[in-house]
Formats: C-alpha cells, sequence, structure tokens
C-alpha cells in the first residue's frame, strides 16, 4: 500500500519534523530543509546531521523528501536571478546529501511573460548547469503545477520537454500533487477521467516517471488554474477522485504526501491521513 504522510514543520530543528509525522502516523514525511523564503540559509552542522540520522533510525522505513525553496526560478530570464538561484538549489541538492534525503521536489518557475517554450528552455539550460555543479546522487522530481499566471508545469507537455531535453534526464522524476493537475485540466474524478488522465501521462512523459505525490483536494473547481489546497473529500476533487489514486496498482509502494491546512495540534494530518487510509480496497 502506499507511504502516507504529510508536509511538518522543521521549527526548532530539522529532527522535529520526525516526531511530528510519528505524532500523525504517517509513513512519509516532506521537509524544507532550510527556510523557503530565505536565499541565504546557514549550512547544516554536523549537529543537525546527527540528530536528523538519529531521528530517522527510529522510523527506518520512514520516505523523506525535501521541497526546495520557493524563491528558486531557473526559468527565468534576470542573471542575477538566475545566479542566485542555481546557488540556491546547488546548495539545497547538498543539504539533502548531508541528511541522506534521496528526493528533491521543485516547481519549474516562471517563465516572466517572454512565453513557455521560452522558459522551458532556461528551465533546462539552467537547471542542467545546477545539475552539473552539484555533482549530487539526489534525484530531483518536477513538481506539477496549477497554470497560474506565467507559471510552468501545468501541462504533462511541459514536463515531458524538460525530461527529454535535460542532460541529466536520469535524475529527473515527477511529483504530482492532486490539486494542481486538477486545476489545470485533467480530471480524476471519476474512473473513466482518472484512467485518462493517468493514460495521458503515461503516453506523454511515462508513468514511471512519478515518484511522489502531493495529495491535496482542491478549493476551486476543474481547469481554474488556482492553486488552493483542500482537506481530502472537502473540496471540487472529492472523495472518488482520492479512492481511485490510492487503490492504483502502478503507485502501491509510492510515497504520498499531504500539504492541507493545519494547526499546531496537528489533527487536520490525522483526519485527512484517516480520511484517505479508509479508501484503501
Amino acid at each position: 500500500m502506499p507511504y502516507l504522510g504529510a508536509h511538518e514543520s522543521v521549527a526548532g530543528g530539522l529532527h522535529f519534523a520526525f516526531d511530528h509525522i510519528q505524532q500523525v502516523g504517517g509513513d512519509a514525511l516532506q521537509i524544507f530543509t532550510r527556510n523557503q523564503r530565505q536565499w541565504h540559509p546557514k549550512p547544516v552542522s554536523s549537529k543537525e546531521q546527527q540528530l536528523f540520522a538519529s531521528a530517522w533510525e527510529r522510523q527506518p522505513s520512514m520516505v523523506v523528501a525535501s521541497h526546495a525553496s520557493y524563491l528558486i526560478n531557473l526559468a527565468s530570464a534576470k542573471p542575477e536571478l538566475i545566479k542566485k538561484s542555481i546557488a540556491a538549489f546547488v546548495e539545497e541538492l547538498h543539504r539533502c546529501e548531508l541528511l541522506n534525503i534521496p528526493y528533491v521536489v521543485m516547481h519549474p518557475g516562471s517563465h516572466g511573460g517572454d512565453g513557455v517554450e521560452t522558459g522551458l528552455k532556461r528551465f533546462v539550460k539552467h537547471l542542467d548547469e545546477a545539475l552539473e555543479l552539484a555533482d549530487s546522487k539526489i534525484t530531483l522530481l518536477i513538481e506539477t503545477t496549477a497554470g497560474q499566471g506565467t507559471g510552468l508545469g501545468s501541462r504533462f507537455e511541459e514536463l515531458a520537454t524538460i525530461i527529454n531535453n535535460s542532460q541529466y534526464s536520469n535524475k529527473l522524476g515527477v511529483c504530482v500533487d492532486t490539486c494542481h493537475i486538477f486545476a489545470a485540466g485533467y480530471d480524476i474524478r471519476s474512473e473513466e477521467s482518472y484512467r485518462k488522465t493517468m493514460d495521458t501521462f503515461d503516453q506523454l512523459v511515462g508513468i514511471e516517471r512519478i515518484k511522489f505525490f502531493h495529495l491535496n483536494d482542491s478549493k476551486k473547481g476543474l481547469a481554474c488554474r488556482v492553486d488552493r489546497h483542500e482537506h481530502i473529500g472537502q473540496g471540487e476533487i472529492g472523495i472518488e477522485g482520492f479512492r481511485n489514486l490510492l487503490n492504483d496498482p502502478h503507485f502501491v509502494e509510492h510515497p504520498m504526501t499531504l500539504e492541507t491546512p493545519k494547526g499546531k495540534d496537528l489533527q487536520e494530518d490525522r483526519d485527512n491521513l484517516h480520511t484517505l487510509r479508509k479508501l484503501l480496497r
């Protein structure tokens, strides 16, 4: 069965994320290794490494991914932003190597009004530069996006273009966000529409490229191009869409993490994970 979990806070120390995911009964964990709104965070210390490794040893089957900073935009035309983005992404990969995190999830950025084709070319060029500099074994997961504004990655064809044109295709996979693909116009609510969406992905990208999922319902309707996460079964996707995904034999051992709103007691994560587990056949 899939590894179900959530994105959890690292407030007070990276290792505390393991306490939080244990509190909600999760099997998969996503974190920010550093504040996602800062360009120049501190390096990972040896003490942080040790505490993180010790916490993980207590939950050895936990699947862990990091989400790269939202500031990074490798599709930009601005030289200064590109320079900072490449440096920040290389640092992210190095942090994950130190922490033994196998996956980094990343948005493909924004073309800034220059058009999708131009933006994708810039993204691939700068991504390859960063991967060459980092010389890392980490698998980079390009996240599907909702299609807001000038953001890239809302069409499966765009993901295929990135993967097919990168010199480091062997290091690339995909993280599918359920809210994002729904907002981008890919329906998963019925068995038929779910199958059609996944068949389309398989034809264009290859189903084997999907390594990770973000499980989020959507506050807005199909093809709205608005990224607004809702609790499982309480949004426009509805419960059947998640039943379709969770019981797909292609993804029986895939990590799937919530990115839904929650309070300090994390009860919403417990409730959403309980809802998801009830859908498993």
